[in-house]
């Protein structure tokens, strides 16, 4: 597809509604935000955390609107959710049209036909040309967590491979298979058993540099799978084609094939988790697409939907019809109104050719943020395909992690109305994630903003 430049973007529905402009009118949380925190801190755990506490009332096109009438630059799309904007006029007309035919019968006892056509669209959508099938459920978590329990039925075996810097959910199993500690683990265990973790081909971290990180990082993952494992104990490999939480880490070149290659000789099921990757994301559609890595199940959540909660799980006919009747379901699983939804983001997808908006943005954010560092030695790698984009923070002239300056930077950036998040096993990546649908000025603004916090 040919790029399309993002000022093209259709100027209907709430990016029209709302000004496309960064408007500071107090500090950032203002009063009623504040108010409202105060208010949060009666009810909500403080478990359940916030990486900016403002209180939103609107959201469209690039912005999103607080309780005190400031509009930041989003560069969060709600963790990589709503890539077709928030508030799709498309979505929006397919939900409420749907609400006022009915909002649940549970598919399992009386289905409807949106959950079959997204199911159909999935099937046709992710990568390779082999049957596929598919069901839904609610969350990323849930999908990959089905996405295990169907490998393990399929091949009869019970180990699961993973890697490091991963990150796949919160659940009991999901939360296992994440390598992160702090904060998603400490303190939950005891975990599932059956799990191994594998290295991760980190091209900024590999000891003998980013040229051999692939080749290398797959013969140690393929040597310690056969020894301290053996291939023929392995239901599953579960990777993400590009870290998310783990800091936006891109494998090298090679390292994905090789593991696929490795699954396909010893019948192991290949499980590629696209729930941050997928709907065009990365510039491709699925980020698997990159190096022409056919996954056995993909699993997809976050903007799948534009915001409702939907995950899909998709993988070859032969293996998911394995599973007995009644094994697979969920009550809200493919809710009627995250159907029509997602059917309605896939349209969106198609019809403004959002996966070359997406390597438009890597086009604009890219170079920027290499003459950044250029002029800046924290700034120790930048990566990252389409509009998923990070920067790794570093001590100048080593590569310790400084979270430190990361959390001072996202705070600058908040401060002054740019919505940014902080990612990484080491709490120094700052990832960037707008909507696909941002006007091109918002996205140079919000460089200008993080320049500036740099300089400052």
């Amino acid at each position: 597809m040919t790029s399309v430049p993002i000022t093209d973007v259709p100027t209907s529905g709430n990016a029209a509604r709302l000004p496309q402009e960064r408007r500071v009118v107090t500090e950032i949380p203002g009063p009623r935000s504040r108010e409202l925190q105060a208010r949060r801190a009666a009810a909500v755990p403080p478990g359940v955390g916030s990486v900016l506490p403002v209180y939103v009332t609107d959201a469209g096109g690039g912005v999103v609107v607080d309780a005190d009438g400031n509009s930041l630059i989003d560069f969060g799309s709600g963790i990589a959710v709503t890539n077709v904007g928030n508030a799709n006029p498309r979505v929006v007309e397919r939900v409420r049209d749907q609400a006022g035919r009915f909002t649940h019968t549970c598919f399992m006892v009386t289905p409807y036909e949106s959950y079959v056509a997204v199911c159909e669209a999935l099937n046709r959508l992710t990568p390779g040309d082999h049957e596929k099938r598919s069901f839904l459920v609610n969350s990323g978590a849930e999908a990959v967590e089905n996405a295990v329990k169907i490998a393990r039925y399929a091949t009869g075996r019970q180990a699961v491979v993973v890697f490091d810097h991963g990150y796949h959910g919160r659940t009991l199993l999901t939360m296992t298979l994440t390598a992160k500690n702090m904060p998603y683990k400490q303190g939950f265990g005891p975990y599932a058993p059956e799990v191994y973790r594998m290295p991760l081909a980190y091209p900024f971290r590999w000891p003998t540099g980013p040229e051999n990180a692939g080749p290398e990082a797959a013969a140690q993952a393929v040597d310690q799978i056969t020894k301290q494992i053996g291939a023929d104990n392995v239901a599953a490999v579960v990777i993400e084609p590009i870290a998310g939480e783990g800091g936006f880490i891109e494998p090298a070149p090679g390292f994905l094939p090789a593991i696929a290659e490795f699954c396909e000789a010893n019948g192991i099921v290949f499980i590629a988790d696209e729930v941050q990757t997928g709907f065009a994301r990365t510039g491709d559609l699925f980020a698997c697409e990159h190096e022409g890595v056919v996954p056995d199940i993909v699993t997809t959540a976050k903007g799948i939907a534009g915001g409702l909660p939907l995950a899909g799980v998709t993988g070859r006919a032969e293996i998911m019809d394995r599973v007995h009747g009644g094994g697979l379901g969920g009550t809200y699983g493919g809710n009627p109104l995250a159907c029509e939804a997602a059917l309605a983001v896939l349209e969106e997808i198609e019809r403004d050719d959002l996966t070359g908006r997406a390597r438009r943005i890597g086009e604009i954010m890219l170079p920027r943020l290499r003459a950044m560092a250029e002029r800046h030695p924290a700034v120790g790698d930048v990566r990252g395909r389409g509009a998923m984009i990070a920067i790794e923070l570093v001590r100048p002239g080593t590569k310790e992690p400084d979270p430190a300056l990361t959390a001072e930077i996202a705070r600058r950036c908040h401060a002054a109305g740019l919505l940014v998040l902080t990612a990484g096993t080491y709490g120094n990546v700052l990832r960037f994630l707008p909507p696909l649908v941002i006007p091109e000025h918002l996205l140079d603004e919000g460089l200008t903003i993080l320049e500036e916090a740099f300089a400052a």
